[in-house]
């Protein structure tokens, strides 16, 4: 009877240890569904408010400078939900937006110092 008892323990812990990473997948499951989800509503919306050529400039950034790109795409969104955007944004005006954003980073004293 000792090794029914021991093999039913190991069965049941087993069982446990199966729905918990049953748990965990769904868990990871729904997290990307959700982010997924939220991708898709940052898109339609800078759809509304990016002329295409804005958002081709902003998928450009993507690729070198994607917390830029992040920054940039939160503002847009941000504003328009505060209803501040009546208007399609168009590819200088974001130009000018991340000239501003880069603008501190790029100011650097280079001094030459002679021999």
């Amino acid at each position: 009877m000792d090794s029914d008892d021991e093999l039913e323990e190991i069965r049941r812990r087993k069982m446990q240890e199966l729905q918990r990473s049953a748990g965990d997948e769904q868990a990871v499951e729904e997290q990307r569904r959700r982010a997924e989800m939220e991708k898709a509503r940052k898109q339609q919306i800078l759809r509304q408010i990016l002329t295409p050529e804005a958002r081709e400039r902003l998928s450009r950034v993507r690729l070198v400078k994607p917390e830029l790109a992040d920054n940039v795409e939160n503002q847009l969104i941000q504003l328009a939900g505060m209803g501040r955007v009546n208007r399609m944004i168009g590819d200088e005006e974001v130009r000018e937006i991340l000239d501003k954003l880069t603008a501190t980073k790029r100011e650097s004293k280079i001094e030459w110092r002679g021999k």
